[in-house]
């Protein structure tokens, strides 16, 4: 199923991990947040892997 949405929930501790994994989707400053205009659908694995690696689990995702 694809990726439709991705969101970051309260709690982020700004560990860098969603950054360093998926780039292309998340940011970090002061808490991680979504990019802009990220395009889901080419780093779907990429969402994945950074959603099951959050150490405060905050990363969310709906598929299709």
């Amino acid at each position: 199923m694809a990726i439709k949405k991705v969101w970051v929930e309260d709690g982020c501790i700004s560990c860098g991990l969603c950054e360093e994994v998926a780039g292309e989707i998340f940011e970090v400053d002061d808490t991680s947040q979504v990019k802009s205009g990220a395009d889901f659908s080419k780093n779907e694995d990429a969402i994945r892997e950074a959603a099951e690696g959050c150490p405060v689990e905050v990363i969310k995702f709906e598929e299709e």
